[in-house]
């Protein structure tokens, strides 16, 4: 697997075993998602002492608590009396979480309170559940398992912020979430998202969004120019706006030269500008947070490695994925509204979600046919296209972080052959 890392030409796909193996699948969790800052959930999903979600990683769950103190951790969902999985619900909110199995009760703090077992006394301060490192940015949750995690997510802190602060989204209200089952790679999944080569079979976005997102001037189609053309003025138009109202709107981009990896910026929608919506118009009548102007286009976060988001001056839409197995991924897409918007009155949820909805099975659909394709021996690692620069920046991340992983593996198991 190294080698298939290491001999990968620039801006060219991986080789399959890579988006296939079992082995790999399971490599990938040690070396990305066991290493990795990761996003969970946001601060929205869980306002209130006791509110929990859990969300796995592959072999890895967590319970995003936050507790009577209004601080939210990180618990690993695994009892520390024989390892059975604590909190079995997608999310609730609870005053404790107690283990079906043997009735082990653990606070919100993961601290063990109760286990009842006549005649046994141990010292229960011992068998806490394990934590995990979390950080909530702007009202979007991450955690971290490693013992040491990476630090430049204080980069990305203070890069984002300026961006992401007028939405509010910790005090926003969820209004609807979906999740999707991909059946497909992580990478493949990810890889999707990070270009719009394939945007031509996204109808119902391509109402909002303009078709020549990712391209440059120098690779615009002559059917694109009309488009490429209205999107310079309506990129300039928002620029405008957003200088008038001191907001920030240039992209800033570390995909590759760090380990939690980001791109932001604000870009403009297409026809009235104010929303993903058939005709450009707001889906919610409530600004979020202190946003002044409906017509602020999209802010546009990926980071490294499994989410995505899109900020309007309306709502926000989070993405999530987790990875299953080797071609599973599950894509949890939350809708997020002012926290006084009134379902049926300032939105309507169908409404809201019909772009999104529509786009994402589309694309449930193309990592399907890829990895279909790939696991078929025909498959030849193909060629990268310029306006897919996201997608070679998102598996040069990979190939590095994981030969570096993979290359640390090797060093001790050498050592330890060595010693022995």
């Amino acid at each position: 697997m190294l080698d298939l890392l290491r001999s990968r030409p620039p801006r060219t796909s991986l080789q399959a075993p890579l988006y296939t193996d079992p082995d790999m699948f399971a490599l990938d969790i040690d070396g990305i998602f066991a290493t990795q800052w990761l996003f969970a959930t946001t601060d929205a999903e869980i306002p209130d002492p006791g509110d929990y979600v859990t969300v796995e990683f592959g072999t890895l769950s967590l319970i995003i608590v936050r507790g009577d103190d209004g601080t939210v951790r990180a618990l690993h969902n695994v009892c520390r009396h024989r390892g059975a999985r604590v909190m079995t619900d997608r999310r609730g909110s609870t005053a404790r979480l107690t283990c079906a199995y043997h009735s082990w009760t653990y606070n919100t703090d993961g601290t063990l309170l109760h286990a009842s077992s006549p005649g046994e006394t141990f010292d229960r301060t011992c068998f806490s559940l394990r934590t995990a490192h979390v950080r909530s940015i702007c009202g979007l949750i991450f955690v971290c398992i490693a013992a040491d995690p990476p630090t430049d997510i204080d980069d990305l802190e203070e890069a984002v912020t300026p961006y992401l602060a007028g939405f509010d989204i910790a005090s926003a209200k969820v209004a609807t979430q979906i999740d999707l089952l991909e059946e497909g790679n992580w990478k493949l999944t990810m890889e999707n998202n990070r270009e719009c080569y394939h945007c031509g079979g996204h109808p119902e976005l391509a109402c909002s969004l303009f078709a020549t997102w990712g391209l440059t001037a120098d690779t615009v189609p002559p059917e694109l120019a009309a488009d490429w053309d209205r999107s310079l003025l309506a990129d300039a138009a928002l620029q405008e706006r957003c200088d008038r109202h001191g907001l920030p709107w240039k992209i800033i981009e570390h995909l590759t030269d760090r380990d939690a990896g980001f791109r932001i910026s604000r870009e403009a929608l297409d026809k009235t500008g104010e929303s993903f919506s058939v005709t450009g118009d707001r889906l919610s009548q409530k600004l979020l947070g202190d946003l002044p102007d409906f017509r602020l286009g999209r802010t546009s976060l990926h980071v490294q490695p499994n989410a995505w988001f899109h900020g309007l001056s309306d709502h926000v839409i989070t993405f999530a994925a987790y990875p299953v197995s080797a071609d599973r991924t599950l894509v949890r897409t939350t809708w997020l509204v002012a926290e006084d918007a009134v379902a049926g009155e300032d939105y309507d949820v169908d409404e809201l979600t019909y772009v999104w909805r529509h786009t994402n099975a589309q694309d449930a659909d193309f990592v399907q046919l890829a990895q279909q394709g790939i696991s078929s021996p025909g498959y030849v690692p193909g060629p990268y296209m310029r306006s897919e620069d996201q997608v070679e920046a998102f598996i040069s991340w990979y190939t590095a972080h994981m030969s570096s992983h993979l290359d640390g593996h090797l060093d001790g198991h050498r050592e330890g052959r060595a010693q022995a």
